[in-house]
């Protein structure tokens, strides 16, 4: 067998603590182990403030310390561990393009790389014009430049093929979990019921469709509740307007991390609240379609292809309102949904199906890379 070896970069870490891509890179990094591949994950941050090496579940992870923190700490981080990561054997996966400009160096060098390139990010309404552009630079250079690029949507496929050939690209969405039973207990720590409530896990942007979707669930006594996960200021303009919106069934319960509670908010969720306007295949879409959850989206061709039957779908407060009056009267309706939910995730989007198919594309497109490597 060939002996392989990998080089992951664009995130903050393993074990995941948060995120989609930091999920991600844990679960390839532990499949290719299992399949005879060295890997190595660059970690952001070290306790000792110089560039250290420790080894986690058989992966190898390189700290690397930073002086900053925020995007510019991330810049940072990027600049130096890509440096880095030049002097190690095999392939690079690189987990977005924010800083695409430093994938010109791989190239240079002659390192094979390979790049999921995320979603539109210069497209985020939360971003100012000069970041915008800063984006929509870097998404240009990592394009360019990356050896092959992975994209986890059709429509972000299609996008790419505007900037470079289609045969450079390759579509796979991104994975998740099944979630085929839930210890209810820490709902009630929550003041949540089995079945008696609806999710929606988000980041509080304005792209995200939080206000409408508070607006709509609160324009009427729904008798049940509506749980909106995240960290709420109402310092910050947009999120008290979503609190000031919000009807005394709207709760605020913070940012969720805790596994045991998530699995239990998606399982004996009544639907998932999905507004998201701009991205490719949401992690937090699938996850709730793991747990077999009717999806009530906002209408655009990322939340469609990936839903499909398993949701409805509206354009603003008005037609959200209008979509829960009929969905939250009409029990048939919903059971119907989430068993198509748990079809189309069986179907597309399952961990094994998704990381053997990045297996495959790397052992494709890439080369045996190590000292004696052979066929």
């Amino acid at each position: 067998m060939a002996k392989f070896a990998l080089t992951i970069l664009g995130i903050r870490g393993i074990p995941a603590a948060h995120g989609g891509f930091e999920t991600f890179a844990h679960h390839l990094a532990l499949w290719l182990r299992d399949r005879d591949w060295d890997v190595t994950v660059y970690c952001q941050g070290s306790p000792t403030n110089r560039r250290e090496e420790s080894v986690w579940e058989g992966i190898r992870l390189i700290h690397i310390p930073v002086k900053r923190d925020g995007a510019v700490g991330t810049i940072e981080f990027d600049v130096k561990s890509t440096l880095d990561a030049l002097k190690q054997p095999g392939m690079i996966l690189t987990l977005g393009y924010n800083t695409g400009f430093l994938s010109v160096m791989p190239r240079l060098k002659g390192i094979m790389n390979f790049i999921n390139m995320d979603g539109l990010e210069w497209k985020r309404a939360k971003y100012s014009l000069g970041a915008k552009a800063y984006l929509w630079l870097n998404e240009r250079l990592a394009a360019y430049s990356g050896n092959r690029l992975i994209a986890d949507h059709p429509a972000i496929a299609d996008h790419l093929a505007t900037r470079v050939s289609r045969d450079k690209i390759d579509m796979i969405p991104y994975g998740s979990e099944a979630v085929r039973q839930a210890d209810p207990t820490p709902l009630a720590a929550l003041g949540l019921e089995p079945g008696r409530f609806l999710t929606l896990i988000a980041r509080p942007e304005p792209e995200n469709s939080i206000l409408e979707i508070v607006q709509a669930f609160s324009a009427k006594p729904r008798g049940i509740k509506l749980a909106v996960l995240g960290k709420y200021d109402t310092a910050a303009s947009y999120q008290a307007s979503v609190k000031n919106a919000a009807s005394e069934e709207v709760i605020f319960p913070g940012a969720i991390y805790d596994h045991p509670t998530l699995h239990s908010l998606r399982f004996h969720s009544l639907a998932y609240m999905h507004g998201h306007q701009v991205g490719g295949t949401n992690p937090s879409l699938v996850e709730a379609m793991g747990a077999g959850n009717p999806v009530i989206a906002h209408d655009n061709a990322f939340n469609r292809w990936v839903a499909g039957d398993a949701g409805r779908y509206f354009s603003d407060a008005t037609s959200c309102a209008a979509l829960l009056d009929v969905l939250l009267d009409d029990p048939a309706a919903l059971k119907a949904m989430g068993e198509e939910a748990r079809s189309r995730w069986d179907a597309a989007f399952n961990w094994p199906m998704i990381l053997e198919a990045y297996r495959l594309l790397l052992e494709r497109k890439g080369t045996p890379s190590l000292p004696g490597a052979h066929g």
